[in-house]
């Protein structure tokens, strides 16, 4: 079984997630605001949780606009880059 944005995304919409949520978009904005890009791996560390969960967060702020991710090919979920949204 891999990590799926759809099957995990409910997640993030309840209170536990709403507060994840919340936190990872901070540090987001504090990374991006100094170094302009980060993995997946800087934005959710520290986070305690399931590792699907954390990434479900970072998607959700890719799918609102807050984040954009960098594609350059295949990769390992940890390893995905992520630059401040549109």
């Amino acid at each position: 079984m891999s990590y799926d944005y759809q099957t995990e995304r409910k997640w993030v919409f309840t209170d536990d997630g709403g507060r994840q949520l919340l936190r990872i978009s901070k540090k987001a904005d504090d990374i991006l605001r100094k170094a302009g890009a980060a993995t997946m791996e800087k934005l959710i560390a520290g986070e305690c949780g399931g590792s699907w969960e954390m990434m479900a967060c970072v998607d959700r702020l890719v799918e609102v606009g807050e984040l954009r991710e960098v594609n350059y090919g295949p990769c390992a979920g940890q390893h995905r880059i992520f630059v401040k949204g549109s």
